[in-house]
């Protein structure tokens, strides 16, 4: 895999922006003159759409074009990502990507795409934390007691995730490397039937994303027993993160961003991620944010480019070691 690509894109719109000024401001000032679609290879649920509606509307505000959004679900998000990859570069089609672009080029023997070639940054959204939970009835009260239960009863405990290849399923096969543990995987066809089942006492511990499980902790529903960001959630203030209790450099973040098709005219991704952090600076989307238990993000597109290449290399590993692949 060429990491450097996305690298080289979000550097070019610099300079091609330099080298070129006056085709490069034409191209920018023209656009957009007409509609924009972001394609969202997921149902319409979850923070992967609701970003993709909230940058939708508030574009749609700025620059008085319709920005219309598709969900085009399935595959592990392959059949929405390609249609973004295979849209013609002019900046009218964007697609939301987030940790299976980077996860999926290691699962699969073969896409119809490639998630470094085929794609230009465009901003890096959002992330949130995942949380690690038991259900409140649970003996286990903290890291420390599952790693213990886990070495006393290697591969009796049972993980919930959401099929394989997906963000909870690699984030409990990288925590079981670390802590040295054999926990047995079992599969759902994602998260609510895993929140049903864990609250149900049919499993018994699982990864998942913040948004999905907090509102049942805070419920008492279910017990955190850490998250798996660098620092503490304001949103969980007294909730430890895995690397303070004794896993340090532990860290997972699930991403949300915008990409476009390779090719895309340096000047279009320079006007696009400018408006984008904008957007993402108002207090009103911030807040958006916050409730649904996500970090807004932005930055530049090197900045973005950065994030995507430090990814692939932890996932690159973590596949590796667990011996996932996914046909």
């Amino acid at each position: 895999m060429h990491f450097t690509t996305w690298i080289k894109i979000a550097a070019g719109a610099a300079a091609v922006a330099a080298s070129v000024p006056a085709m490069a401001d034409r191209t920018a000032d023209a656009y957009p003159d007409k509609p924009i679609r972001i394609i969202v290879p997921y149902t319409p649920a979850g923070f992967n759409d609701a970003m993709a509606r909230v940058f939708a509307r508030k574009l749609q505000e700025s620059w008085r074009q319709p920005v219309i959004v598709e969900n085009k679900p399935g595959a592990g998000t392959i059949i929405g990502t390609e249609q973004g990859a295979r849209a013609e570069p002019d900046g009218y089609t964007l697609v939301v990507v987030g940790f299976p672009l980077v996860a999926n080029q290691f699962l699969y023997k073969k896409l119809p795409y490639d998630s470094v070639k085929d794609f230009a940054p465009v901003i890096l959204g959002a992330r949130s934390p995942n949380l690690l939970v038991v259900s409140a009835t649970s003996s286990i009260r903290s890291v420390q007691d599952l790693v213990a239960e886990a070495r006393r009863r290697p591969g009796k405990l049972n993980y919930a995730t959401a099929g394989n290849g997906t963000s909870n399923h690699l984030t409990m096969e990288y925590f079981k490397s670390v802590a040295g543990i054999d926990l047995t995987q079992v599969p759902y066809k994602g998260s609510a039937p895993m929140v049903t089942d864990l609250l149900g006492g049919q499993v018994d511990v699982m990864f998942d994303n913040m948004p999905h499980v907090l509102p049942h902790v805070r419920a008492g529903k279910m017990r955190a027993l850490g998250i798996t960001g660098a620092k503490r959630s304001p949103l969980a203030p007294d909730l430890p993160t895995i690397a303070e209790q004794g896993y340090p450099g532990f860290e997972v973040a699930v991403w949300y961003g915008l990409a476009a098709p390779a090719k895309t005219p340096p000047a279009i991704l320079d006007k696009l991620n400018r408006e984008l952090n904008r957007i993402l600076a108002t207090d009103e989307v911030r807040k958006i944010f916050a409730d649904q238990g996500v970090e807004p993000l932005g930055g530049s597109l090197e900045d973005f480019s950065a994030y995507f290449k430090e990814q692939s290399q932890r996932w690159s590993k973590v596949v590796h070691d667990a011996k996932v692949s996914l046909e």
